[in-house]
């Protein structure tokens, strides 16, 4: 049993190695805005079926003249690619003569596995081919990648993903072609710490801490469009906020407040609305403080 927290993109319909260059460049710039710079992005190409076929078929004879123990050979019999996954180092010594994938490529796969490679390098991202990956999930075809920080240890991935063509079908859709990746919101928390670029034993740190900086509580649909306004230009800044939906009454939505952990909170009506002036409640000791609507962001800089 395990539980996490991850997010993603997936970009369906086409096969075309730019748009996994794309795709994989999101989620790059998405680790290099957060300021991470101990990183390696890996690449490799699973093939089509005709590769992995003729790879499988070698692959397991090289295999069958290893003298595995019983728990290894019976997990090679599901998933053969799996072994790599073995972290011994006699398992790893005895790969290391192993037939890789790119040895049986197509030259179709092994094309576009270079244009991605092209296209990565004209976009100024990094990488490094690791013919031996294996991702968790045994459905990729095509193009695979993972982001591994060096600083996390064995459980170095941050995130990964790659082609899945074929699935939909497989699931009783239509035979769409489909990208997408997955990252690791608490393996990517881990890695900020790891390079100091947060600190979740202050008590005033706002990433992975369960806190919101901000709680508007909006009353009437005008409210609503300004409330919104107001979060959107909070979180641009890099501050977590939230505001209440529905037509809650005003001292429900104050204990979804509280519940949310909420540091502040401002109430929204038709006066505030008129008068461009609202009160901000600090939560943590109920003191009240009189703001003009467009400072807000201002006043929580020098708040939190």
């Amino acid at each position: 049993y395990r539980q996490f927290y991850q997010f993603g993109i997936e970009a369906v319909g086409l096969d075309d190695p730019f748009l996994d260059a794309e795709v994989i460049s999101i989620a790059y710039r998405g680790f290099a805005s957060l300021g991470l710079q101990n990183f390696e992005l890996q690449i490799t190409s699973l093939g089509d079926e005709e590769s992995r076929g003729k790879h499988r078929v070698e692959f397991l004879k090289f295999l069958s003249n290893l003298d595995l123990d019983d728990e290894t050979a019976e997990r090679v019999k599901k998933n053969p690619l799996r072994i790599f996954d073995d972290k011994r180092s006699e398992i790893q010594a005895k790969l290391k003569a192993a037939p890789i994938i790119f040895d049986f490529l197509t030259s179709e796969s092994a094309s576009k596995f270079e244009a991605l490679k092209s296209a990565l390098t004209a976009l100024d991202i990094p990488f490094v081919v690791n013919p031996r990956m294996v991702r968790g999930l045994d459905y990729y075809t095509g193009t695979a990648f993972e982001f591994v920080h060096k600083g996390l240890g064995a459980q170095a991935s941050i995130g990964g993903g790659g082609r899945y063509d074929g699935l939909m079908k497989t699931l009783g859709g239509q035979d769409l072609s489909g990208i997408g990746f997955g990252l690791g919101i608490d393996r990517i928390i881990l890695a900020l710490e790891s390079e100091g670029l947060i600190d979740n034993s202050n008590e005033n740190s706002r990433l992975g801490d369960g806190y919101l900086d901000l709680f508007i509580i909006p009353i009437g649909d005008a409210a609503k469009l300004r409330a919104i306004s107001l979060i959107e230009k909070v979180r641009e800044v890099g501050f977590v906020a939230d505001m209440g939906f529905g037509d809650r009454a005003l001292k429900g939505a104050m204990k979804a407040a509280d519940k949310l952990n909420a540091r502040h909170v401002l109430v929204l009506g038709d006066a505030e609305l008129q008068s461009g002036q609202g009160r901000l409640k600090r939560m943590s000791d109920g003191i009240e403080e009189s703001i003009t609507l467009d400072s807000l962001v201002a006043t929580l800089k020098n708040a939190i």
